[in-house]
């Protein structure tokens, strides 16, 4: 009986002694397992580290949509930090945020043709005329809805100036107001179809009778009232060509539809 008592006290002690040899050697692996996964981890990070800033270096910068300012500009204000050199931190800063404003700029969107070449799309905002505004002693640029969107002392070419209007209360990003009521509906109307015939002028003026006159250089294109808007404008585009570097007036105060009352008098 003691020998079969001494016998399981042995069998005992073995099977504790290769329940704790296995536990060691799973623990072992457990810790080569885990040596392993992190020290693959941190090759990873290396071979990153090294393709974000060895392979995704700016070497070329392609700007598109800008008219306002020189691609130089542009591209200054979006490399803008010591990072800059990285296209791939180009492309995601600007990604996941917005560029710094820009005056008469809506938007600019960045993008990567290559790791090597970043591309910067501007949306310039559409302005459709400005008026020189005292009390603020700046321009108001306007859209085509009539909403304020720049004030600046830039005179922007190809934007028309308009005289014979005044307003006193220009509020950025809102409408712009008058004391005649009908003047901005007439005014969106004339900057709406110049800019749909590509016949922009250097100034619009409406007068004290509501009278709307056109200034390219030296002629003058008288178009009358609000009536027929859309078609004296449609129809000049096909004379003024014909009378271009000329000086001159235009008379297109009377024309209609069923008429050709259309005379140009040369100033002597």
């Amino acid at each position: 009986m003691q020998n079969i008592c001494k016998i399981f006290k042995m069998c005992k002690c073995t099977h504790v002694e290769v329940r704790i040899y296995t536990w060691k050697t799973k623990k072992k692996k457990r810790k080569k397992i885990k040596t392993i996964v992190l020290l693959s981890f941190l090759l990873i990070l290396v071979i990153a580290g090294f393709v974000v800033t060895e392979l995704f270096t700016v070497k070329q910068v392609e700007v598109k949509g800008n008219e306002l300012y020189p691609d130089e500009q542009i591209e200054a204000s979006i490399l803008n930090d010591a990072y800059s050199w990285n296209s791939l931190y180009v492309y995601l800063k600007y990604k996941f945020g917005r560029a710094d404003e820009v005056p008469f700029v809506d938007t600019m969107e960045v993008s990567l043709k290559n790791p090597h070449s970043v591309q910067i799309h501007v949306y310039e905002k559409g302005l459709l005329g400005y008026l020189y505004i005292d009390s603020i002693g700046k321009n108001a640029y306007f859209d085509k809805d009539g909403f304020v969107e720049e004030t600046s002392s830039r005179v922007i070419e190809g934007v028309p100036k308009i005289t014979g209007l005044s307003s006193n209360d220009v509020v950025l990003y809102e409408k712009l107001s008058f004391d005649d009521k009908k003047a901005l509906k007439t005014l969106l109307t004339v900057t709406q179809t110049l800019k749909k015939y590509e016949m922009i002028p250097d100034t619009i003026n409406y007068d004290a009778q509501k009278q709307i006159t056109l200034y390219y250089g030296n002629v003058a294109v008288m178009l009358g009232n609000s009536d027929n808007m859309t078609e004296k404008i449609s129809r000049m585009s096909y004379i003024y060509p014909s009378i271009a570097g000329m000086n001159g007036v235009l008379h297109m105060e009377s024309w209609t539809e069923e008429t050709s009352d259309i005379t140009f008098v040369k100033n002597e």
